[in-house]
C-alpha cells in the first residue's frame, strides 16, 4: 500500500463534495498543476509516477499498444522540449481535460491483487473435529 505521494490517500474526493471548499481550492490547484510545468512539455500527471516500483512496472505492462505509445511519444516530446531548454508551443501543452488518470486504475488493481495473494499465502489452515 502506497501512503505518500502520487497513489497515496487523497482529499480529492472530500472537496469535490463540498462546493465552498471546492471552490476555494480549485484556483490554487489550477494553479499547481499549471507551476509544475510538466503539462508545458505534453506530459501528463501519471507520466510523473516513478516506474522503478514494482507495481507501476507491472501496470505499465498491463496498458493498450495505444496507452503505450501514446506514453513513450510523451516522453521523446518533453525529452527533446528539455534538450532545447524550452516548453512546447502552447497549442501543444497538456490541457486539463486531457489530463486524466490513465495509470493510476492499473497500479490499484495490481496493489489489490497482491493484498489478495499476501492474504492467501497467509492463511490460516484450521483443523475441524
Amino acid at each position: 500500500m502506497t501512503i505518500f505521494g502520487p497513489l497515496g490517500p487523497s482529499l480529492a474526493p472530500a472537496i469535490r463534495r463540498n462546493r465552498g471548499i471546492y471552490a476555494w481550492v480549485k484556483p490554487i490547484a489550477d494553479w499547481y498543476a499549471n507551476a509544475a510545468g510538466y503539462r508545458k512539455v505534453g506530459l501528463k500527471y501519471d507520466d510523473l509516477l516513478v516506474e522503478e516500483r514494482d507495481d507501476v512496472q507491472r501496470a505499465l505492462g498491463r496498458l493498450t499498444h495505444r496507452e503505450a505509445y501514446d506514453r513513450a511519444y510523451r516522453f521523446k516530446r518533453a525529452s527533446h522540449a528539455s534538450v532545447l531548454h524550452d516548453v512546447l508551443p502552447k497549442s501543444e501543452w497538456t490541457k486539463p481535460e486531457e489530463d486524466v488518470r490513465y495509470l493510476k486504475p492499473h497500479v490499484q488493481d495490481v496493489e489489490q491483487e497482491n493484498l489478495e495473494r499476501w492474504k492467501w499465502d497467509h492463511v490460516e489452515v484450521q483443523r475441524t473435529r
